[in-house]
């Protein structure tokens, strides 16, 4: 007959994945996950907004999508939902929620409201193309080196500046924003990830919590938002926009210099 080991006996890797000594971690992996797809609650109400013509109701419900995707995260990496919960593909599950929230229900924002220049179906599939492109790309994060490849498909922020500022100067403008923003989607160019930057975390995580505090008191005003206030909203995407050029060309030059970084 067989020896069966006793439970002393087991490997490690058998006691570390059993169920009953894994069971709190497993339920907290799982919130985890659980509150990473709840994302799709508010981006389910943003398109009944859209659907209404509710745009401001719309942003509110994309803004906290957007929270939920910025918190996430680092609550993924606290539970170690990999180890807890390794039949879930959190990656994928973040990717398909901040597919529909950061480009397609603002893609449908702008269909919606007929922005564009006939025939809209074809401008709207492009930016729609480009992103999934880029989010499928095997480079499209580089955790560890703090960057995102190409644009990384802020549509949803893209789309409110577009309501804010440009639609007023024609559809054709818009046209050409989106087409621009689309080819850097998956243009050799890399952008700071945000919640995970090479360097000045406070400039990048103090300013992206500001800049959210401004855009809530623009959605207050949406849409007689001041001029000033306005203004003051472009600072930060501005300076983030020329920091991760620079930072950018900075990592490049060092990887060419020692290729072995």
């Amino acid at each position: 007959m067989p020896h069966r080991p006793l439970p002393s006996e087991a490997p490690a890797d058998t006691q570390l994945y059993s169920p009953r000594l894994r069971s709190a971690p497993t339920l907290v992996a799982m919130l985890v996950h659980v509150y990473t797809a709840s994302g799709l609650i508010p981006i389910s109400l943003a398109t009944a907004f859209v659907a209404a013509g509710r745009l401001r109701e719309a942003y509110l419900a994309m803004f906290v999508a957007v929270v939920i995707d910025a918190t996430d995260g680092s609550l993924a990496r606290w539970a170690n939902v990999g180890l807890h919960a390794p039949w879930i593909d959190g990656r994928k599950l973040d990717d398909i929620v901040d597919y529909l929230n950061y480009t397609f229900l603002p893609i449908l924002l702008v269909w919606h409201t007929a922005w564009l220049p006939q025939p809209v179906w074809l401008w709207c599939a492009i930016p729609l193309i480009t992103s999934a492109l880029a989010f499928v790309h095997d480079g499209a994060k580089e955790s560890d080196r703090g960057f995102f490849r190409g644009f990384p498909s802020y549509w949803n922020i893209a789309v409110f500046y577009i309501d804010v500022v440009f639609r007023h100067a024609g559809p054709w403008v818009v046209l050409a924003i989106m087409l621009g923003l689309s080819s850097l989607s998956i243009a050799p160019i890399r952008f700071v990830y945000p919640n995970r930057p090479p360097c000045w975390k406070g400039f990048f995580l103090g300013g992206a919590a500001a800049w959210g505090a401004i855009l809530l008191l623009m959605l207050a005003w949406y849409p007689q938002i001041p001029p000033w206030l306005t203004g003051l909203s472009l600072v930060y995407p501005i300076l983030y926009a020329l920091t991760s050029f620079w930072l950018d060309w900075k990592d490049r030059r060092s990887q060419d210099a020692d290729p072995s970084i």
